[in-house]
């Protein structure tokens, strides 16, 4: 027994081994009385202290849109910034790339600082931290957006969504931060974490361009472990830059230089980066990365959202999502969701004019046959034999004749070999096939008479009498 026991003791340590803080660390909400005054826990208070941080220092915080995770860095007594916490991102709308205009649904990257005007506690989404986008930056090239957030209630419409759980724990340390003196957050917003491999992986990608700008800023972070002095210059990012001028967004760079020391340590870093490249770029030759959508990555995770709240809406990560594949495989796949797309939009267009004929009291316009397919159903229906009953088989008759003759016969052809009162009047149902001119009572039971011009009957003569079954063999 002792020894089954020690079994499942170890069995649950290494369970929780595999666990990450932030599942031993879950804040129950349930007990929280102010969520803006929320106290962190006893373990976050002792791993600052095993850190050497206090718990008013300095915080910064970096997002990696791909694997979507948020991590809190937090300054140690050196001033040097430690990862403290990591958080795995319950939604985030759009694709890897950066917001261009409002309505995009793109969650925005680049360099962003977080003032604590920009703290709401008043948050429809719990709580909520705006971004500032657009920054100086966005605005200088003519981005547009409002309102993007990192926020609780894990539903994103151009903003990092957290749970309740999270957002209440990040907006304590960066409250806790304000203060102890921080002045304003850095939020660094990412793609991807900006190796030599993501990099050459990405090569292909429409913003790779714009992610080589957001790299310098990355790699002076990894090797200094200090947020960057960020400036903006000719519409784009400069990086701790040393000048006796001053920075215009859209203006010209002022006379700049890159402290020496800080020159050296990166040219060391990019050497090594360049190595690492080159080898990427052998492995992933002939190979690209192909992007998912939104609705891709919401795909892998629909499990995650069965028996919660409508408003629950976690999206996935793109590396879950996405895949390496063949050049041509990727142009085939591209070529199958344009056109894809094409028809749905043509659907639309369709549908848009069917409802405005309606609103404006026009005909609904009926689709038309295919002037292709009306010859081929017509050979179809010529070509088609009659079937004969079962009991007609030995008859003498030949109602098959009749019937292919009826067939084969035009529109007008066939209505003057019907009996005249068989066909339809004016402002009548047609007869069915089946309805008959009923004889006069002693009249000869081959002919029936239907009303003639003038008023008069004439004689019609009609199909010859079927012979019974049991004289199928006679003269």
């Amino acid at each position: 027994m002792r020894f089954r026991n020690l079994v499942f003791t170890a069995a649950i340590a290494a369970t929780l081994a595999g666990c990450t803080n932030e599942t031993l660390d879950s804040v129950n909400l349930s007990s929280v009385k102010n969520k803006t005054e929320y106290q962190l826990s006893g373990k976050m208070v002792s791993k600052m202290s095993e850190l050497g941080m206090q718990k008013t220092s300095p915080i910064l915080l970096r997002i990696f849109k791909e694997e979507g995770t948020l991590e809190v860095w937090k300054a140690n007594t050196s001033s040097r910034f430690q990862l403290l916490k990591s958080y795995k991102i319950c939604a985030w709308s759009g694709k890897l790339g950066p917001k261009v205009k409002e309505g995009d649904r793109q969650a925005p990257e680049g360099f962003y600082p977080l003032y604590p005007h920009q703290m709401n506690p008043n948050s429809n989404y719990y709580l909520a931290i705006n971004t500032g986008f657009p920054n100086t930056y966005d605005k200088a090239n003519g981005r547009s957006g409002t309102h993007l957030m990192i926020h609780g209630a894990c539903s994103s419409s151009g903003c990092y969504s957290m749970t309740d759980e999270q957002i209440i724990e990040i907006f304590a340390l960066a409250r806790d931060a304000f203060k102890g003196g921080q002045e304003n957050v850095q939020l660094q917003a990412f793609p991807f974490r900006m190796t030599a491999e993501n990099m050459a992986r990405h090569r292909d990608n429409p913003n790779i361009e714009f992610w080589k700008m957001l790299k310098v800023g990355y790699d002076q972070f990894e090797v200094t472990k200090r947020p960057p002095q960020v400036n903006v210059c000719e519409r784009r990012y400069v990086f701790n830059q040393q000048t006796d001028g001053t920075f215009n967004a859209a203006g010209q760079c002022p006379a700049m230089s890159t402290p020496p020391a800080l020159q050296v340590a990166m040219a060391n870093f990019d050497k090594d980066y360049q190595r690492d490249y080159d080898k990427a770029l052998k492995k992933f030759d002939g190979m690209v990365w192909y992007e998912p959508s939104e609705a891709e990555r919401k795909a892998i995770v629909a499990e995650q959202r069965k028996g919660r709240e409508l408003a629950y809406a976690p999206t996935g990560t793109s590396l879950d999502a996405g895949k390496l594949m063949k050049v041509s495989d990727l142009e085939e796949r591209l070529a199958e969701q344009k056109e894809a797309e094409e028809a749905k939009q043509a659907a639309l267009i369709q549908k848009e004019a069917l409802e405005k004929a309606t609103r404006d009291g026009k005909a609904v316009p009926v689709p038309q046959q295919s002037p292709i397919e009306r010859p081929v159903q017509q050979a179809a229906l010529q070509t088609a034999p009659a079937r004969k009953s079962f009991w007609n088989l030995f008859s003498k008759g030949e109602p098959e004749a009749q019937a292919t003759a009826t067939v084969n016969a035009t529109p007008a052809e066939q209505g003057a070999a019907q009996p005249a009162a068989q066909q339809p009047a004016a402002a009548e149902q047609p007869a069915t096939g089946q309805q008959q001119a009923a004889a006069p009572t002693g009249a000869d039971p081959q002919v029936a008479t239907a009303p003639a011009a003038g008023g008069e009957t004439a004689p019609v003569e009609q199909p010859p009498k079927k012979r019974p079954f049991w004289k199928i063999w006679g003269n």
